[in-house]
């Protein structure tokens, strides 16, 4: 576990979980899932010294279930966030590395490593509690980030850079996870772009539908995970509207922020889960036109078989007449016999051939 005092004035962690509250800023406790279960006893005990409540049974369980959707709780002294974090795992990110980001082997390794880990927050007054997976690089990113901003960290508007309270903090956290969707993003749209282009190639036989089933099962996942999402921060934001009427213009100011910031996470799931869809309609189309393709290949096979039926057909009834076993029959007698049937079934097909050529029934256009 790693504790962290924040005021806005400094970045400081903590050797360990102090007896009492610090007078100016708040604590951020963030942990893995697995220290937090271990660790739980402290953590009560301290919350209950800060904020005269503790995490609710339930809750914990939430923050140590690692299947949990994302979605939105609270209570009257702190609220709940479990948000599940897109990412793309190592080995997705080692196949571009590699340059096997154009094959069937990669599409199906990149599709299987997808990350949608949650990550829970309780936040309190002047108390943050985030619960990681074991591999989650967000704490570390945001330790690394915020250590790096002094007290003279300004914005262009005369802001500190420091979170201002643990809400603002657990808004950025989570605007930092939907933001990370980009790498995941690039990768899913250019396999699938390399699915798509072998789906429509008139020259190959699209065998693997397994790796584009998985794909559109994993969009479908995505989007569901998106969906999720979106409710919980939605929530969070009708939350945030019911919290008591501050009347000091500092504290006004800052909830006003918190609702642009809660907005602006709000918008930014919105684009990702219209990504996920664009991505799965594009899916479904490229399916739509293969079989489209394949039904216009067949159908240029049958009509050309069908032309050379039409063409053979009449020659094949000449020879047969004149294969007829009568003494009669015309020109079998004849020594040019021969060379004129031949000249009548070249003409015959010649022009076959033409009429059929002038009615489109046989060409490369």
């Amino acid at each position: 576990m790693r504790v962290f005092h924040i005021s806005g004035e400094q970045f400081i962690e903590l050797a360990e979980v102090p007896a009492e509250l610090p007078a100016t800023g708040f604590l951020w406790l963030g942990s893995a899932r697995r220290e937090f279960e271990v660790g739980i006893a402290p953590i009560q005990a301290a919350l209950q010294r800060w904020a005269g409540g503790q995490i609710v049974d339930l809750h914990v369980a939430d923050l140590l279930n690692n299947q949990l959707p994302s979605h939105f709780d609270y209570t009257s002294w702190y609220d709940l966030m479990v948000f599940r974090r897109l990412a793309a795992g190592p080995g997705a990110a080692q196949l571009f590395v590699d340059g096997e980001h154009g094959t069937l082997a990669a599409a199906r390794r990149a599709l299987a490593s997808i990350d949608t880990s949650p990550v829970g927050f309780a936040v309190f007054d002047r108390v943050l509690v985030t619960v990681h997976p074991t591999d989650c690089a967000v704490r570390e990113h945001f330790a690394a980030r915020l250590s790096g901003l002094s007290s003279h960290s300004i914005d262009g508007r005369g802001n500190a850079r420091l979170p201002a309270s643990p809400a603002d903090l657990m808004l950025r956290m989570v605007n930092h996870m939907v933001d990370s969707y980009l790498d995941l993003r690039r990768l899913l749209t250019r396999q699938l772009a390399y699915l798509q282009q072998e789906l429509l190639d008139p020259k190959s036989r699209f065998r693997d539908w397994s790796v584009l089933l998985e794909s559109r099962n994993t969009l479908h996942l995505l989007e569901d995970t998106c969906e999720d999402q979106r409710s919980a921060v939605q929530e969070w934001i009708d939350g945030l509207d019911e919290w008591p009427e501050e009347h000091d213009p500092q504290a006004r100011r800052e909830r006003e922020l918190l609702r642009v910031r809660s907005r602006d996470v709000l918008e930014h799931v919105e684009r990702v889960l219209a990504h996920v869809r664009r991505l799965g309609e594009s899916a479904e189309t490229a399916v739509q036109m293969h079989f489209s393709a394949l039904g216009h290949r067949t159908n240029d096979i049958m009509r050309t078989l069908t032309v050379l039926t039409a063409i053979f057909l009449p020659l094949n009834l000449i020879t047969g007449f004149f294969g007829m076993n009568f003494d009669t029959l015309p020109l079998i007698h004849s020594s040019t016999g021969v060379w004129i049937a031949i000249l009548i079934m070249v003409g015959v097909g010649i022009g076959l051939v033409a009429y059929f050529w002038r009615q489109r029934f046989i060409g490369t256009d």
